[in-house]
């Protein structure tokens, strides 16, 4: 079982369904988004913290499996956790689960990229990043 992973909670809106009557598949990267910001200001990295060190992250690539639509009013929770670390990139798993009966309405990946800012290249993810989000299953690579 992971031990570092963040819960962000999330009530489905009417601006978040589709015409086919359930969540629109761009609602769920924003979910993923705001799960992984949340996540990481937990862990004392928010966007004050990566500018101080002139770099931030970007996504690369996002995969998604819809397993069971979601509906207005649905209480969903985001589950997320950094899987892995690469020199310049992390990837970042997430659950998205319907409290009610708990199933996993989606899971999904996202693969993010570490970046200079300046030089617009990707950078060494530094040890204290990789160090705050570890868990007891977080295998690093380099």
């Amino acid at each position: 079982m992971l031990t570092n992973i963040h819960r962000y909670p999330i009530e489905v809106v009417a601006d978040d369904i589709d015409v086919q009557g359930h969540v629109n598949n761009l609602v769920y990267l924003k979910w993923m988004q705001d799960a992984a910001v949340a996540h990481s200001l937990e862990k004392g990295w928010g966007h004050k913290e990566y500018g101080e060190l002139g770099c931030s992250w970007v996504v690369r690539a996002h995969q998604i499996e819809y397993r069971f639509p979601a509906f207005e009013n649905d209480q969903l929770e985001v589950v997320t956790w950094v899987d892995s670390f690469r020199r310049a990139s992390c990837v970042r798993k997430y659950e998205i689960v319907r409290r009610s009966d708990q199933k996993v309405v989606a899971i999904a990946q996202t693969n993010w990229a570490f970046v200079d800012l300046e030089k617009r290249m990707p950078a060494k993810v530094p040890q204290v990043i990789i160090e705050a989000f570890r868990s007891d299953d977080l295998a690093q690579t380099s």
